[in-house]
């Protein structure tokens, strides 16, 4: 039995047009799309402080019928 609906994470270096190749190859069809941003840790003396250097970007995607 084939999972019905599963996660995709776009990669470092892919573009969100690559990724939703991929997920269409992969015989799925995205239904959401999540972002998250990603922090870094920066400490000056004894601040600590949270910067942002990016995003993760997370597809949903569920299976096409056979």
């Amino acid at each position: 039995m084939s999972r019905l609906k599963q996660r995709f994470e776009v990669q470092e270096n892919e573009t969100i047009d690559q990724c939703l190749d991929r997920i269409q190859k992969a015989g799925y069809i995205p239904i959401k799309r999540e972002e998250k941003p990603v922090f870094q840790e920066k400490k000056q003396g004894t601040t600590v402080s949270y910067e942002p250097i990016g995003r993760q970007i997370i597809f949903e995607a569920k299976k096409l019928k056979d």
